[in-house]
């Protein structure tokens, strides 16, 4: 009798836990039928052709809602123009948090913008995932563990440049044009920190500013220091001005490279002429969706399907189309992951521990992971030369250190 009744006793514990265990968890901007998630992105100002970036990913959670949205959850992407300045992101980003209330801000361009508003997301404890930046102080699990970069390491591309010099050209005399900012300055530092006790070889550096109207002068200075490789660490606008510059006065390096932040052919090498900018050396961790090599790849035309149907206004030329496609499929694995414990905590719980997620547009052999203590997403990069239509493969891809 007494075994029976502790039998009972234990079984009737048991049926009570079972819904405990099962209990939804929600913070601010997650309900049992929507996720509410916030970006701010430069629809408008100095870099306004990566807004396409907000546009696709806008357009990819209408695609999740149309399918049924995330574990029966519908998502609301709230995105605001900042303008790609500090003080507007703040503005935007604030009223995403405390107005609109979302679970999670993802996504947002820009080293400075999104430096402006670290201190304050990590105050606030709100997510602040995914970032369209690969400066150093934004992997910083300690400091700001509410923080992680969707972009490779500044400092571990400028590197990669580095290592590529020092074999093919170990005789060369490099000049570096740079932003003025975190993304400049981190990739120069990569560079000489890769070039090790040859770091010499940089013989001449200009910088410019983001509110600059040319970099013409940066150029002309650049080519007087009789430098015979050019390093070029600029967005896209900036990026194409330089090429331009470099061919139309004469100045004809033996290399050219080129960040992946402005890798592109339709936003970058067209403006600054084909013709001109054959020969550049790159980075790149994605496809671009228009080139030939991929007309038969699954992924590419699963892309260019979406973008018919849900995006049919955005120019699919557009590489950063297909970065901003792969930022909204790693937001959607991570609340997949989250199933039904959408708190903020278990939504960065997820979004840095990510093991070898590997979304069709990215390139053979490079896969997501992240871990609490290491947010960089990707560790390896792809040597790329533009042939004068597209970008091809230089060899494997490469860690990055």
């Amino acid at each position: 009798m007494t075994q029976r009744r502790t039998l009972v006793a234990a079984l009737a514990v048991a049926l009570v836990a079972i819904p405990a265990l099962a209990q939804k968890k929600y913070d601010t901007g997650a309900t049992d039928t929507e996720i509410k998630l916030g970006m701010a992105m430069p629809y408008s100002g100095p870099v306004s052709s990566y807004g396409i970036v907000g546009k696709v990913n806008e357009a990819y959670f209408r695609m999740v809602n149309d399918k049924g949205g995330i574990n029966g959850r519908k998502v609301t992407l709230i995105s605001y123009d900042d303008q790609y300045t500090p003080p507007r992101t703040t503005e935007v980003v604030r009223k995403l948090v405390e107005q609109d209330e979302v679970l999670a801000v993802y996504g947002n361009l820009g080293s400075a913008s999104n430096a402006a508003i670290m201190r304050y997301m990590n105050a606030k404890k709100v997510p602040h995932l995914f970032l369209g930046v690969g400066a150093d102080r934004f992997n910083d699990p300690k400091g700001a563990p509410w923080t992680t970069p969707y972009m490779p390491s500044y400092e571990g591309e400028g590197a990669l440049y580095a290592k590529n010099i020092l074999k093919t050209a170990p005789d060369a005399k490099i000049a570096v044009l740079y932003q003025n900012d975190d993304f400049g300055k981190d990739l120069l530092k990569g560079l000489k920190k890769g070039l090790g006790d040859k770091a010499g070889m940089v013989v001449a550096e200009a910088s410019f500013e983001i509110a600059d109207p040319t970099v013409d002068s940066q150029i002309i200075k650049l080519q007087a220091s009789g430098a015979d490789v050019f390093v070029n660490f600029a967005t896209a606008r900036f990026a194409a001005q330089a090429i331009r510059k470099v061919w139309d006065i004469g100045w004809r390096p033996r290399q050219q490279y080129l960040t992946y932040v402005s890798a592109y052919v339709k936003m970058t090498l067209e403006p600054a002429g084909l013709d001109k900018s054959k020969g550049i050396m790159a980075m790149a961790f994605f496809k671009d969706a228009v080139q030939p090599r991929w007309a038969g790849d699954p992924a590419t035309q699963e892309f260019l399907a979406f973008m018919k149907k849900y995006a049919p206004n955005e120019d699919v030329n557009n590489a950063a189309a297909v970065y901003g496609y792969g930022v909204a499929q790693a937001m959607e694995q991570v609340l997949k992951s989250s199933g039904d414990d959408l708190t903020r905590a278990n939504v960065l719980k997820q979004a840095t521990n990510l093991k070898n997620l590997s979304t069709g547009m990215l390139l053979p052999g490079i896969a997501m992971n992240t871990t609490p203590t290491d947010y960089w997403p990707f560790s390896a990069l792809q040597l790329v030369q533009f042939n004068g239509k597209e970008f091809e493969p230089m060899g494997q891809s490469i860690a990055v250190k």
